[in-house]
């Protein structure tokens, strides 16, 4: 597996790209180190002690510091915040905003730019660590957001 989402909710699961799988575990986690870790905000608070290892690390952005055991080579925060580094400059019509450049777990990185959203299915700003996980680990010549 390339990548780990804890505490995806089921409804996503089977929009979770190629190589990346649900854990509902946090021991699931300790098993290796991940090319990358993606957390929700339920994943955050229920890690607890557990230790972990990534490439790089989704995690919500008031959160990110919070997470002592989890050791990333690369943080990438999500939230609405204008510090995170994937966020919505749009929520009328859902814009994602890439603030900074960010390294992908094969090597590669995204520059910063916008991508607008197409229908979504759900809120835009609950579906920020789902879109991140996307465009993290999707091929850049596709679009990662088609459902």
């Amino acid at each position: 597996m390339e990548g780990v989402f804890f505490r995806c909710p089921p409804a996503w699961e089977n929009l979770l790209p190629p190589g990346v799988f649900g854990a509902e575990r946090a021991e699931e986690l300790a098993a290796r180190c991940w090319p990358l870790l993606v957390l929700t905000r339920r994943g955050c608070e229920e890690l607890g002690d557990t230790a972990a290892m990534c490439r790089v690390l989704l995690a919500p952005g008031d959160r990110a510091l919070s997470l002592e055991h989890v050791s990333a080579e690369t943080v990438v925060t999500y939230g609405l915040s204008h510090r995170d580094s994937l966020t919505l400059s749009s929520l009328a019509e859902p814009v994602l905003c890439v603030q900074r450049q960010l390294p992908r777990p094969d090597g590669t990185v995204i520059e910063p730019q916008e991508f607008p959203l197409p229908a979504l299915p759900g809120p835009a700003a609950e579906l920020l660590p789902l879109l991140g996980a996307r465009l993290l680990r999707l091929p850049q010549t596709a679009d990662p957001f088609l459902w």
